[in-house]
């Protein structure tokens, strides 16, 4: 299992991504989730991706290595995408590809195609977009009302969200939020963990302002961590007890 949220604010983008992967618990490994295509002053997109590792990885590498335009017929790179939108289309058309090409193998062994990205970013000054994707390479958009998406284990996480994000809030807050959200899903499931990368871009930069991986013991994201757990251990005692009852 993964986590992976995006949170696409007014100043432009968060992404976050944990490392994790498991084929069992004794097979228990590190493999990077959020990758990041990138060409100052151009474009910058990343794609965070959950579900079958091998589904996920065929998909990258076909999007880097190029498949056939439909409409030119010329073979083409996801770098390559004029938009944000027409990117999300190309990553669509390489899911279904890889689809094509190993899901009826994936099914004869009882393993369901599983997997799904998160795809965001600016390309040529355009609208800073985040998509979510599916494993039959249909996708929805972030909005302004709902201004984050999550893939994987999101359950945990979501409610974090649900109550901090707003599409006014500032870039360095929706990481806050972002981090937080992740946290509070390692503490409650231990198929998601660290490492996590994380990326920050601009609205209109061209660039990605940070691209880090944050390691175990960390001292920000382990002081967060104390922070988040001491507020919501105050909180809690700062409420009054329910009157329902036999009261002390």
């Amino acid at each position: 299992m993964t986590y992976c949220c995006g949170i696409l604010v007014r100043d432009g983008l968060v992404m976050i991504a944990d490392t994790r992967t498991n084929a069992g618990l004794d097979n228990v490994s590190t493999f990077r989730k959020l990758h990041v295509f990138e060409e100052p002053g151009r474009h910058v997109m990343a794609l965070a991706t959950a579900g079958n590792l091998s589904i996920s990885q065929a998909v990258i590498s076909t999007l880097q290595e190029g498949m056939k335009n439909p409409e030119t017929g010329r073979k083409e790179t996801l770098v390559e995408a004029s938009s944000m939108f027409r990117g999300a289309e190309m990553v669509g058309r390489a899911i279904r590809h890889v689809h094509d090409l190993y899901a009826e193998g994936l099914k004869e062994q009882d393993i369901s195609f599983s997997v799904s990205f998160l795809f965001g970013g600016q390309v040529n000054g355009g609208r800073m977009r985040l998509f979510m994707l599916y494993a039959a390479g249909n996708f929805i958009e972030c909005t302004n009302d709902t201004p984050f998406l999550q893939i994987g284990e999101h359950k945990y996480g979501k409610p974090v969200l649900d109550r901090s994000v707003s599409y006014d809030m500032d870039l360095y807050d929706a990481l806050k939020s972002g981090l937080i959200s992740m946290d509070s899903t390692m503490r409650s499931n231990i198929g998601v963990g660290m490492p996590l990368d994380v990326l920050i871009a601009r609205r209109d930069a061209g660039n990605a302002e940070l691209n880090f991986r944050i390691e175990p013991g960390e001292p920000y994201f382990h002081d967060l961590r104390e922070r988040w757990s001491a507020a919501l251990r105050a909180a809690h005692m700062g409420i009054p007890r329910p009157p329902y009852g036999r009261t002390r």
